[in-house]
């Protein structure tokens, strides 16, 4: 079985390399497990170190660092995602996104440490953890979560807490396909079903696994994917083709916005629009480069990846609006950034700066068909191309990840981590491509279908769509009673 280096942020901690002791006797213990320590440290790494020894493993630079990337990834949230999302609409539903996108990341974020953190990264089956971890049972200052070296570890809270604002920013992606008309309490219920039944199963099937400590006593104990060989460092399954695939389907079950295709709707402010994008921008940096779990030079590689695939996507998709529209837009520069970065959030730290910029030179010219001319022929009303940006973006990345992970063209390979100490495994380009797009198959099958069941049954009982009235007079004031401006 293939087992790989750098899946992703959530790969490095599940149960077996999380085991708790007493808080008071942290000091005592790690000074203890100094003394035990000392000497296999000259023979090599420790193999299923015990809770002591871990608490000599822990680095404060990288728990720092995660810390840091942590509050870049919510960041992306609020107010990044808001204002990029409410800048694209219209004056009269301004507020509505705002208020969408800010309860989604603080709901979400609540029903994580509650159950989700369980779900996703704790032994159960390939396909979801357990219950053993409900409402962070066992979890404390005194635990740790594994990364992706032999003996180095986080605390247990900092994982947390990195995972917790990857759960919340993915369920408030989908709202941009279907913003503008939607109601808001059977949204935040679908988002809490979405999270359960989609988010945290699919985390766990990409990302769990033993740690690299562990996993030659535990060889099958992954998620599916994992132990399948999908490589995605840090969510373009997870995040991007999840959440896009969901967009599409609420999009077509709620139907296309009243006045679609006979009336303007322009965006209101690309001001807030590009100063979102821009957060963004700056937040994914811990988004991808915080999805390695340390700081060292792979982290350096996720974030130029980063860098130089979002800005070769801006200039690629200005060029497709000269080619096409006479003239270069704000809009499509912006589009194209964010495509850029859903493209490289798999590969980010499997590529190499190169490659990376042909990576974001490719997904600008197939994301604009996708939001021009498919859509346009399909006629479905994805409001702010959740799925032509998401999605697709997100499938490019996550096949191409096959291909620009391979050290002949510069990447960083895997590690096969059912030996101990961990070695480089053999390359095989075709059959990771392979691999690639059956996780991107499972992906689109497990969301889109779910997704769809749970639209259809809000749609059907409370109703996910208001009045055709309140529509026109804007969900700003019927749902919430407020408008975003007062001029």
């Amino acid at each position: 079985m293939k087992l790989l280096h750098k899946i992703g942020f959530g790969a490095g901690a599940v149960a077996s390399a999380l085991i708790a002791f007493p808080a008071w006797a942290q000091d005592a213990a790690a000074s203890a497990a100094a003394t035990v320590a000392a000497a296999p440290a000259a023979a090599g790494p420790i193999i299923a170190p015990t809770v002591e020894q871990m608490a000599t493993m822990v680095n404060k630079g990288d728990t720092a660092w995660m810390l840091i990337s942590t509050a870049l990834v919510l960041m992306m949230a609020v107010p990044a995602l808001a204002l990029f999302y409410g800048g694209l609409v219209r004056t009269k539903n301004m507020l509505s996104v705002l208020m969408q996108v800010f309860t989604i990341t603080c709901v979400c974020s609540l029903i994580w440490v509650c159950w989700g953190y369980s779900m996703a990264f704790t032994g159960g089956s390939p396909f979801v953890g357990g219950f053993s971890k409900i409402f962070l049972k066992g979890v404390s200052a005194s635990t740790y979560a594994a990364t992706f070296s032999n003996n180095v570890y986080l605390p247990e809270y900092t994982y947390v807490l990195f995972q917790m604002t990857f759960a919340a920013i993915t369920p408030a992606l989908i709202v941009g396909a279907f913003a503008e008309r939607v109601k808001f309490t059977p949204l935040i219920i679908f988002c809490v079903a979405w999270s359960t039944l989609v988010y945290y199963p699919v985390a766990h099937m990409v990302w769990y696994w033993a740690g690299p400590d562990f996993l030659k006593n535990a060889p099958t104990d992954t998620g599916y994917l994992f132990g399948l060989g999908a490589l995605d460092f840090a969510g373009g399954t997870v995040v991007h083709i999840n959440a896009g695939i969901a967009g599409l389907m609420g999009c077509l079950i709620i139907g296309k916005r009243t006045g679609f295709n006979k009336e303007p709707m322009p965006p209101h402010s690309l001001t807030m629009t590009m100063i979102g994008a821009s957060l963004l921008w700056v937040g994914w940096f811990g988004f991808n480069a915080g999805s390695n779990l340390e700081a060292n030079g792979v982290t350096a590689v996720a974030f130029i990846n980063t860098f130089v695939a979002t800005a070769a996507a801006a200039v690629a998709w200005a060029l497709c609006d000269q080619v096409v529209h006479g003239k270069p837009s704000l809009l499509g520069a912006v589009t194209g950034a964010v495509a850029g970065l859903v493209a490289i959030t798999p590969a980010s730290g499997f590529a190499a700066p190169m490659t990376s910029i042909i990576l974001g030179l490719m997904v600008s010219p197939l994301c604009f068909f996708f939001v021009s001319t498919v859509k346009s022929k399909f006629g479905y009303d994805d409001s702010l191309d959740v799925f032509g940006v998401h999605c697709i973006g997100g499938i490019l990345g996550a096949l191409m990840t096959g291909v620009f992970a391979d050290p002949a063209l510069g990447g960083q390979g895997w590690f096969d981590y059912t030996q101990f100490p961990a070695v480089a495994g053999a390359y095989d380009m075709k059959a990771q491509v392979i691999t690639q797009a059956k996780a991107v198959l499972v992906t689109l099958v497990w969301s889109g279908g779910v997704s769809a069941i749970l639209f259809f049954i809000l749609d059907k009982t409370i109703g996910l769509r208001p009045a055709v009235e309140v529509e026109y007079e804007g969900l700003d004031l019927a749902e919430h009673g407020e408008r975003a401006y007062n001029y």
